[in-house]
């Protein structure tokens, strides 16, 4: 059996709509400023809900070649660019690697649902004539992991998941455990969603779960607000280079955070509505903790799941309470989905970058358009809206939480590198 090795991230990459690779998701955090807007990729009049997070300047071609752009749909784009940024971040060069010890993890919601959309109309125009022959092979969520793979020749272990809006939580630990347990030395890990399409779109605005302050976009996404109204629904990706931790320090490699716990578990409720006690989410919490040996009151900062429903957030903070006890109210909660929407599978993955950034730069991102707490939501949530817009600090761990539709919670803790062996 081998022992349980290290496992640190020394490359970062991001395409979402506050900015593109480690830097520019930085400063869109530093900017305290929402990317919500009215919708432009289609007509948006018919919803209840008119509004998203877009990326606004992403161009497949400044990541693949034009042949390979091409034949991926827009979530296998983002994937694959997050990956390269990664890479090359994380000064990782696939070819000087052993190939076999090299994979990749990710999370999708939705996968290419918005190209099968999309193929519909040809569809019932033309028959299975019209249909884009690339479609078999886009829709898939697995298309993730699986392009990531081919583009950069990682033979090790490849998975993606499709665990809603934990997905790229449960991948990047996932990946965690895959490096830790010995499988591997470096994976590629995170998630990928591009659900900006009008049947995905109106799916959700009809379940009431998104919210419809459309009048007032860039105030729409407001976690722990008492005036939140649902999530914005946005689109993105992120991915992080996990290597074990004894061959980044002998190549030089810069490290950003140490991965030291991962868990989830299932509510076993509701498909859309949290287990109102919390307690399977207080689970992962605990189990993710037990998982990193970290005690409760090592813990300064944690990246909520903060989605801006109604539900969630008064649920995750009294999950929070129950894990943290008297300790809840000295750590320092934001929930960042008011900068970049909530893009549903990659969300996991992008807070685990801003945990990772967080740590390195010493800052933790507000929650933006916090303005009047919810009384059920009392933790110090740290709001950027008449606050302090941020907060230096360096705890000495750090917990990101995804919860997803069935009832899925995720939860992940990294440390700040501790510089021994």
């Amino acid at each position: 059996m081998i022992a349980h090795r290290r496992v640190v991230i020394t490359g970062i990459g991001a395409v979402t709509p506050i900015g593109t690779a480690a830097d520019g998701l930085w400063r869109g955090l530093e900017a305290r400023t929402s990317a919500v807007r009215t919708i432009s990729r289609f007509d948006p009049t018919p919803f209840r809900s008119r509004i998203a997070a877009e990326i606004p300047d992403f161009r497949p071609h400044d990541f693949l070649d034009a042949k390979r752009a091409k034949r991926l749909d827009r979530f296998s784009q983002l994937a694959v660019a997050s990956a390269g940024q990664a890479l090359a971040d994380a000064g990782v060069v696939p070819a000087r690697e052993d190939r076999d010890r090299m994979g990749a993890m990710m999370g999708s919601a939705l996968g290419g649902v918005a190209v099968a959309e999309a193929q519909i109309p040809k569809f019932l125009a033309d028959g299975p004539r019209g249909l884009d022959a690339s479609l078999a092979l886009a829709v898939f969520a697995g298309a993730a992991s699986c392009n990531i793979a081919i583009e950069f020749g990682c033979c090790g272990p490849n998975a993606t998941n499709a665990m809603s809006c934990a997905s790229g939580t449960i991948a990047v630990g996932e990946a965690f455990h895959v490096v830790r347990d010995g499988r591997a030395d470096v994976m590629l890990a995170g998630g990928a969603e591009a659900p900006l399409a009008p049947l995905t779109f109106a799916a959700f605005s009809n379940i009431r779960a998104m919210s419809t302050r459309n009048d007032e976009p860039a105030r729409a996404s407001r976690p722990f607000d008492e005036q939140r109204d649902g999530f914005v629904m946005g689109e993105g990706a992120a991915v992080l280079v996990l290597e074990e931790r004894s061959r980044a320090v002998a190549r030089g490699a810069r490290i950003y955070a140490e991965v030291v716990g991962h868990a989830y578990t299932n509510d076993a409720y509701h498909m859309t509505a949290p287990r109102p006690d919390g307690r399977q989410a207080a689970r992962a919490m605990r189990l993710a903790l037990a998982d990193g040996d970290v005690t409760p009151g090592e813990v300064g900062y944690i990246n909520a799941h903060g989605s801006s429903t109604p539900l969630n957030d008064t649920t995750e903070t009294a999950a929070i309470k129950q894990v943290f006890g008297a300790h809840a109210y000295r750590l320092t909660v934001s929930g960042t989905k008011g900068y970049y929407g909530h893009a549903l599978g990659a969300s996991g993955a992008i807070e685990a970058a801003i945990c990772a950034l967080a740590l390195s730069r010493g800052w933790l991102p507000p929650t933006i358009n916090l303005e009047r707490p919810d009384p059920g939501c009392d933790l110090d949530c740290l709001p950027g809206s008449g606050g302090e817009g941020g907060r230096a600090a360096r705890p000495a761990a750090v917990l990101s939480n995804s919860f997803g539709f069935g009832g899925i919670n995720a939860a992940l803790v990294l440390r700040p590198d501790a510089g021994d062996p």
